[in-house]
């Protein structure tokens, strides 16, 4: 199965709705193509919603941290919302909880980007500025990786 990626804002937030599998297949590499992609953009409050990942292994684990370091290598931070109960096995096993901020509901999620003070718990944030955030509400992509 592919990986497909539905993207949306909530104001100043992108939201990537992920469907499929994360797993060794260039489809991974996909993923944090399209992260780095939004940063180029100048977008860097990211959550994405794993409710529809059926399955992610080491290398998608690895892509997904890349992706971290991208987005707070540019002030920003990347969110995780909705994981499965596989998911949540394997980030508390790579002892990736303390990186990744999670929840189980999306407005909550939201609401933390605009809570959060300048250098707050996360690890790789403090090795970075904060530069200001780029607008550009209601746009809306969907995109697909693999084959």
């Amino acid at each position: 199965m592919n990986l497909y990626i539905d993207e949306r804002r909530i104001g100043n937030v992108t939201v990537l709705d992920l469907r499929g599998r994360i797993r060794n297949t260039g489809i991974t590499r996909g993923l944090h193509k399209s992260i780095r992609r939004l940063v180029e953009k100048g977008t860097t409050k990211i959550l994405l919603n794993f409710s529809r990942v059926t399955h992610i292994d080491s290398s998608g684990l690895n892509e997904l941290l890349a992706s971290c370091i991208t987005v707070n290598t540019k002030g920003g931070e990347i969110k995780l919302l909705h994981l499965t109960e596989q998911m949540r096995e394997v980030i508390t096993t790579a002892n990736l909880s303390a990186v990744f901020d999670i929840y189980n509901d999306e407005w909550d999620a939201i609401a933390s980007f605009k809570r959060e003070a300048v250098g707050t718990a996360n690890p790789l944030r403090s090795l970075v500025h904060r530069p200001a955030i780029n607008r550009n509400n209601g746009q809306t992509a969907t995109a697909v990786i693999g084959k």
